[in-house]
């Protein structure tokens, strides 16, 4: 069995497009041949819903998984997307940061869940809470690499810093292999001013890890979570699909 590749999608800072990266671009990699798993890390539960899953149905969650009160295997759910498994969140998730104190090595309890797999997944893909907490530690503990979602405004940039020192850090004790695979810009409007002086700026110090495609504020992007659907399914053809798909065989080349 081949280990999949493990990626995380990260920002402290809520309502960048995070969750909806995470939805589109695991949805995307599904649609190109890959088997993938979402796994919904964030207590809103905002990747689950996004792909159709009924959350009060939901009897094995991430967070059963992550305190060992379930096998990795009974958490996921397949969907009925192209190659894409999901495994879901629920508000009880909102209590791992406390429940999780006494764990042993509890900075790699999701990893456990990821070796405990026992479907041959190529791809994981880790939607983070908005914080940088214990969750969001597990998920850098654990992947091969992080891609950060961020919208182009000033306090976006501030963000991404200390976002940065989070992830030297994890790096640093935990896990060794631990690489940016690329910064996502999100909810992009090319006629502000201000757009164009964050992405210049952030050219200055990230332009190897700047993703050729950003995701420009987009009607049917914005539509799709509320059908269940991830947007390459809402409207194959939106400006807001295509964009994700090119980002999606960007990051996939990037790993290759």
């Amino acid at each position: 069995m081949s280990k999949p590749v493990v990626i995380a999608f990260a920002n402290q800072k809520g309502g960048v497009g995070k969750t909806t990266s995470a939805v589109n671009i695991a949805a995307a990699i599904g649609a190109l041949g890959h088997t993938v798993l979402l796994c919904d890390l964030d207590p809103q539960g905002n990747a689950t819903s996004g792909t159709g899953i009924n959350k009060k149905a939901i009897q094995r969650s991430s967070y059963e998984a992550l305190l060992g009160q379930c096998t990795p295997d009974s958490a996921v759910i397949k969907t009925k997307w192209k190659n894409l498994s999901v495994m879901p969140s629920t508000i009880n998730l909102a209590g791992a940061e406390i429940d999780l104190i006494d764990v042993e090595n509890r900075e790699r309890c999701l990893d456990r869940v990821i070796n405990g797999l026992t479907e041959n997944f190529d791809y994981i893909v880790i939607d983070c809470p908005p914080s940088l907490g214990m969750l969001t530690i597990n998920a850098l503990t654990c992947c091969d690499g992080v891609v950060i979602p961020m919208q182009c405004e000033y306090f976006a940039l501030e963000g991404l810093s200390q976002l940065m020192i989070t992830i030297k850090k994890v790096k640093q004790r935990f896990n060794k292999n631990l690489c940016i695979m690329g910064i996502l810009i999100t909810m992009y409007n090319g006629r502000l001013n201000l757009s164009a002086q964050v992405v210049d700026e952030l050219k200055k110090y990230y332009a190897d890890k700047l993703f050729k495609t950003t995701i420009s504020r987009n009607v049917k992007v914005s539509e799709a979570p509320s059908f269940g659907e991830p947007v390459i399914y809402y409207d194959k053809y939106s400006k807001g699909s295509l964009a994700y798909m090119d980002v999606a065989k960007e990051l996939l080349d990037r790993i290759c």
